[in-house]
């Protein structure tokens, strides 16, 4: 066998590992402003500055416009999204939808004890990251609500919920670093782990809601405030 046929195969996984090396690195400095929301993102400086063909790094940028956290115009130019109140408001609605269905679902499994030590380490990693970038922190965040959907063992919830995230991710850090951090903190995530762990779906859902709209509420007014100033 020829050596280039017997290792063909390694050079597709590298390539898929460059791309997602590439796709990490833009999906953190948008999440962490960066790359601030409206900045155009023109394909030939972006591929210099990275180092990267065009090809692959058009696959990343699709693969973040997928998530919501870039968006096209008219003229077919990527823009990191600009999120307004009324976007963020409806995101949270659908994730208080989705997570708060979730939270039931766990509620009534008949091994909510093993559930809970899953979901334990979900907030133990939060709160370690707690200590590094906010990149890790928006991922810790979003891995424990997922954490929920994923315990529900209902996959369309699943699906549906990461179709949002990238909206999630996107709002959670529009309103600026102070209020992102503040809404991720561990200690306002351990609520939801301890009502969820009582086996109350009505306590569990009533102390999700209040995180959400405490979360959603936060990011909006100061999203408001940042308008009325500009």
């Amino acid at each position: 066998m020829a050596l280039d046929a017997q290792f063909s195969s390694l050079g597709a996984i590298e390539r898929l590992t460059r791309r997602e090396l590439i796709l990490d690195r833009l999906r953190s400095a948008v999440t962490t402003g960066e790359l601030a929301q409206g900045t155009h993102l023109a394909e030939t400086e972006l591929s210099a500055s990275l180092g990267v063909s065009r090809g692959t790094l058009r696959e990343a940028l699709r693969a973040l416009e997928e998530e919501g956290l870039l968006t096209k115009d008219a003229r077919g130019r990527l823009s990191v999204r600009i999120v307004t109140p009324a976007e963020v408001r409806d995101i949270f609605d659908v994730r208080f939808a989705l997570e708060s269905l979730a939270c039931e679902s766990v509620c009534a499994r008949d091994d909510l004890d093993h559930v809970v030590v899953t979901l334990r380490g979900a907030l133990q990693r939060l709160e370690e990251s707690e200590r590094g970038p906010i990149a890790d922190q928006v991922a810790a965040d979003l891995a424990f609500h997922e954490a929920i959907c994923r315990a529900s063992d209902n996959h369309i919830l699943v699906e549906s919920w990461r179709r949002v995230s990238g909206l999630a991710r996107a709002s959670i850090t529009a309103a600026g670093r102070d209020t992102a951090i503040a809404n991720m903190a561990a200690s306002r995530h351990a609520p939801i782990l301890d009502a969820i762990a009582s086996g109350d779906a009505s306590k569990a859902r009533e102390v999700l809601r209040e995180h959400n709209n405490a979360a959603c509420t936060a990011i909006t007014t100061q999203l408001e405030a940042l308008e009325a100033h500009a």
